[in-house]
């Protein structure tokens, strides 16, 4: 059974790699940043590419997940129907600020990105890649998640990530314990050009009745329009949206 379930969480291992990637890899690289050898490495590779997840290009030899992955991850959001209810719910508040709204769901103890919606009509248009993971220390939909989490969690979780208080740490950690307090008493976090240079972007936790919490949205765009004069506008309307979320939300009662 160990080395089945070995083998089991090394497949993972390389195709989350692949995923957060999302970009062709050599052999070599991926062995290295999953700490395995060559030979291991390449026999997950063969393995997932027999099965269909993977496939190698044949002039480069790298490695790329195929799009198995991603309609089986639209199949299964599909069927939950997470989307259908909860878009027209972000396109109210991309028009109400006229600016990118974003919701991430909690897996585990991270968020994945999953839906967004571009409110901006002219100007300047924030626009990032959808990314699977959301750097949680850092972005303001990562800190409201963790305002809501007890704080040693948040801090475990903040410093496995690589954003708080290790080497290449880019914030102290008494600094970040300040933020999420300040978070987790007002209801919603910033990131006020800490994610990326010149965004901000203001962000509120989905908690379902019982108090759990099982998302988050967010409104983000350059900062020359999301000055300090409108934080609390900004706030208000996102805070609004993350309980409308939280009562429509469509796994609410197959988690209860």
């Amino acid at each position: 059974m160990r080395v089945v379930n070995s083998l089991v969480e090394r497949c993972f291992a390389v195709v989350e790699l692949l995923a957060n990637e999302a970009s062709a890899m050599r052999l070599g690289e991926i062995a290295e940043k999953l700490d395995l050898q060559k030979s291991a490495a390449h026999r997950m590779l063969n393995v997932l590419c027999e099965m269909g997840w993977v496939e190698q290009e044949p002039v480069t030899g790298f490695y790329k997940l195929t799009l198995r992955l991603a309609i089986l991850g639209q199949r299964f959001l599909s069927a939950t129907h997470l989307t259908d209810v909860c878009q027209p719910v972000l396109e109210e508040l991309a028009a109400e600020s006229a600016e990118l709204v974003r919701m991430a769901v909690v897996q585990g103890e991270t968020l994945t990105w999953i839906a967004q919606v571009q409110g901006a009509r002219n100007g300047l248009k924030y626009q990032p890649e959808m990314v699977a993971k959301v750097r949680l220390a850092s972005t303001a939909n990562g800190r409201a998640y963790l305002s809501t989490l007890n704080p040693t969690d948040a801090i475990r979780i903040a410093i496995n990530g690589s954003d708080v208080g290790g080497k290449q740490s880019i914030v102290p950690v008494e600094e970040f314990m300040e933020e999420l307090k300040l978070a987790r008493s007002r209801g919603w976090a910033i990131s006020n050009e800490e994610a990326e240079l010149g965004v901000v972007a203001i962000a509120a936790p989905i908690k379902l009745g019982d108090g759990r919490t099982v998302g988050t949205v967010s409104v983000a765009g350059p900062s020359s329009r999301l000055t300090a004069l409108r934080h609390d506008e900004i706030a208000s309307a996102v805070l609004s949206t993350a309980d409308k979320l939280g009562e429509l939300w469509p796994l609410r009662e197959r988690v209860s």
